[in-house]
C-alpha cells in the first residue's frame, strides 16, 4: 500500500524536539521531508550528548529525524536564502519554530509565503505564542513549570517535580502533526493553504484534561499526590514483597475481585472501602490492607494473577524492560533504520498500525548536509 503523505514534500526549518518530531511523524507517513540546517553545527541536538549512538550522532538528534534529508544553509546569506526559497516552492509545508517573528525578518514570513505560493501550509511552534508571549524562550521544562505539570507532579510531601521525558515538546510535536494534516485535508477540497500554530503552553494546558477540568469546572486546585490518582482508589503504587507493583482498579466490581484475589473479600464490603468515593477517603488506610496482603508474593505474581482476575497491574518496568514487554506481546517495538553509508540505527517503530500496511520507515537520520548534492540537482531538475 502507497503510504498516505506519497508526495507530500515538507520543507523542515525547525529544530530540538518538538517540530523535528512533528516531521519525522510525517517522513513516517510517507512525506518527503527536507531539513534546513545551519552550517557547522545543525540541528542544536546534534550536540545534545552523551549518550551518543554507534553512528556517531548523538542518540537525542536520532530520536526524532529518522527519514529525512539534511541541506547545511545559512538563511543570513543571500545566496542560501534563495535556495531555501526554492526548496519552499517545491514544497507543500513549511515547518518552523523560530523565535515568533524572526523567521518573517529573514523573509520567510507567513504572509510573503502565502502571497507567493497560496496553497502552502505553513506551521509555527513557539513557547507561548505570537502574542504577549512572543519574547519568551520556548523550552518544555519551563513550559511544565509555568503552565501547571510540575505543580502536580511529584510525591505529595515533596517538591515539584517534571515528567521524566520532555513530554510537552512531544505533546506540541503531535499537536503540529493534527493541524498540518487536518490544513492538507481542507486544501484538497478549496485548493488554498492555512496557517497552522502551536505552541508548548498551548498543548500543555490541553493535556491536563480531568485536572484543568476540577479547576475549571468545580474551583479546585490539583495539587501532587505521587502516584496516586486525584478520583480513583486503589489507583497507585502498592509494595509487594519484592518491589512495587502499579495497580489500577477502575471501578467497584474490579475492587471486589481484586480483594478476592488478594484473601481478603471482606474489605469490599467494609463501609470505607465499598464504593470509589469512600476508598477515595480513606485511601490510606486501604493501602495499608492491600500492602498487608500484597506482601505475601511478588509484584511478578501478584500482576499475573491479578490481570487473570481482570484488574489492571503491572511490574514498575525501566525502559528496556517496557521494550521487552512489547516485545513478548507481539508489538515488535524496535527497528532499525539504515543510512547510505550503511551506518545503521535502531529506532522505536510508530505507534500506529495499518491494514493495509504501509512501508516502515527504513532511513537513519542524515548526516549534517548528507542530501546537499541530491537536493541541489533536484532543484535544478524542477527548473
Amino acid at each position: 500500500m502507497t503510504a498516505p503523505l506519497d508526495g507530500v514534500v515538507v520543507a523542515d526549518f525547525s529544530r530540538v524536539l518538538a517540530g523535528p518530531l512533528a516531521t519525522m511523524t510525517l517522513a513516517d507517513l510517507g512525506a518527503r521531508v527536507i531539513k534546513i540546517e545551519r552550517p557547522g553545527g545543525g540541528d542544536d541536538t546534534r550536540s545534545w550528548g552523551p549518550p551518543y549512538a554507534g553512528s556517531g550522532e548523538t542518540t537525542y538528534f536520532e530520536s526524532a529525524n529518522r527519514g529525512k534529508e539534511s541541506i547545511a544553509l545559512d538563511l543570513r546569506d543571500e545566496g542560501d536564502r534563495a535556495t531555501a526559497h526554492d526548496i519552499i516552492a517545491r514544497s507543500d509545508v513549511v515547518i518552523e519554530n523560530f523565535r515568533p517573528g524572526l523567521f518573517a525578518e529573514m523573509g520567510f514570513g507567513w504572509d510573503e509565503l502565502s502571497a507567493r505560493h497560496p496553497d502552502l501550509v505553513y506551521a509555527s511552534i513557539s513557547g507561548f505564542g505570537s502574542a504577549g508571549g512572543a519574547a519568551l524562550p520556548g523550552y518544555d521544562f519551563v513550559a511544565q513549570a509555568v503552565g501547571g505539570l510540575m505543580h502536580i507532579t511529584g510525591e505529595r510531601d515533596g517538591e515539584a517535580m517534571k515528567a521524566g521525558v520532555a513530554l510537552v515538546d512531544v505533546l506540541t510535536g503531535k499537536d503540529a502533526v493534527i493541524g498540518i494534516l487536518a490544513a492538507l485535508r481542507r486544501r484538497e477540497r478549496t485548493g488554498r493553504g492555512s496557517r497552522v500554530e502551536v505552541n508548548l503552553l498551548s498543548s500543555l494546558q490541553a493535556s491536563l484534561v480531568n485536572q484543568v477540568s476540577a479547576h475549571l469546572g468545580a474551583g479546585v486546585e490539583p495539587g501532587r499526590l505521587g502516584n496516586r490518582h486525584p478520583s480513583i482508589a486503589p489507583y497507585e503504587v502498592l509494595r509487594c514483597a519484592d518491589g512495587p507493583l502499579a495497580v489500577a482498579c477502575g471501578n467497584d466490581a474490579q475492587f471486589a475481585r481484586m480483594t478476592a484475589e488478594l484473601g481478603r473479600p471482606e474489605l469490599a464490603g467494609d463501609p470505607r472501602f465499598a464504593r470509589n468515593p469512600d476508598r477515595v477517603a480513606h485511601r490510606d488506610a486501604l493501602a495499608g490492607l492491600l500492602e498487608e496482603a500484597l506482601a505475601a508474593g511478588t509484584a511478578a505474581v501478584w500482576a499475573a494473577r491479578l490481570n487473570a482476575a481482570g484488574v489492571a497491574a503491572g511490574e514498575v518496568n525501566g525502559i528496556g524492560g517496557g521494550i521487552a514487554l512489547a516485545e513478548r506481546l507481539g508489538l515488535d517495538p524496535v527497528l532499525e533504520t539504515t543510512g547510505a553509508d550503511g551506518r545503521v540505527s535502531r529506532q522505536i517503530r510508530p505507534p500506529i498500525a495499518w491494514t493495509p500496511g504501509i512501508p516502515a520507515p527504513s532511513v537513519a537520520p542524515p548526516r549534517l548536509g548528507e542530501q546537499d548534492e541530491a537536493i541541489r540537482a533536484w532543484l535544478s531538475e524542477q527548473d
